[in-house]
């Protein structure tokens, strides 16, 4: 009986096999053969498709992501100048008054601390001025500009806020070899009324010009 049964599906394995590989056809039994060309001719680029991960496709429940929003920024910096004395200010804060937003400017107390530098000169003429500046290049030594033109032709070794302050960077290019160097009082100590222009921009700048008159000369610097 166990035999019969082992044949009995030997026997439909192979007519299974046959049927659905075509073997059977010329005996009238065959699959229906699934097939559409018309559909595949309608395909547009299909090597292109891909699969969307859940989390990328939940990004299109509401429709595609909007393209982003085009930014645009103006540039602005903040100006200064002075220092003006109090006459000085009074006019210019009549003129601001009319002429400025309010709340763009202002003018502050301020007080200027001294400059003290370690000085060198004065030189016979600009021909030693040179030669003292390559000297002190050779020395790894760097040499700033004067502000005060009453020292030129003179080299500045260093500016600084307090007199103790210099005379330490004294010290220290004396044991670098270079004798001559004293500390100078180069600017006093200043008091007066600081312009702070606080968001300058292009259309601002144009509204400046008309301000000259009143700025005494003093020319706007970026704020610090």
């Amino acid at each position: 009986m166990l035999r019969l049964l082992v044949l009995v599906l030997l026997l439909a394995n192979t007519g299974y096999f046959a049927w659905t590989h075509g073997l059977l056809v010329d005996y009238g039994f065959a699959p229906a053969i699934q097939s559409e060309p018309q559909r595949l001719a309608q395909q547009i680029r299909p090597e292109v498709m891909r699969l969307i991960p859940a989390g990328e496709a939940r990004q299109f429940d509401n429709g595609p992501p909007a393209a982003p929003a085009v930014v645009s920024t103006t540039t602005t910096q903040c100006l200064q100048a002075g220092l003006f004395t109090e006459s000085q200010a009074s006019v210019l804060r009549r003129r601001l008054e009319n002429s400025l937003p309010a709340g763009s400017w202002s003018l502050e107390n301020t007080v200027e601390p001294g400059r003290w530098i370690v000085y060198m000169g004065k030189y016979a003429n600009e021909e030693a001025l040179a030669k003292k500046r390559s000297e002190l290049r050779q020395l790894g030594l760097l040499v700033e500009p004067l502000i005060s033109q009453a020292l030129g032709p003179g080299l500045s070794l260093g500016h600084f806020s307090a007199q103790r302050d210099a005379e330490r960077e004294l010290a220290k290019v004396v044991q670098r070899g270079v004798r001559t160097a004293r500390v100078v009082l180069e600017q006093p100590e200043a008091r007066g009324q600081l312009l702070k222009l606080f968001a300058v921009d292009a259309s601002l700048k144009g509204q400046l010009d008309a301000l000259k008159p009143q700025l005494e000369g003093k020319a706007l610097q970026v704020c610090r």
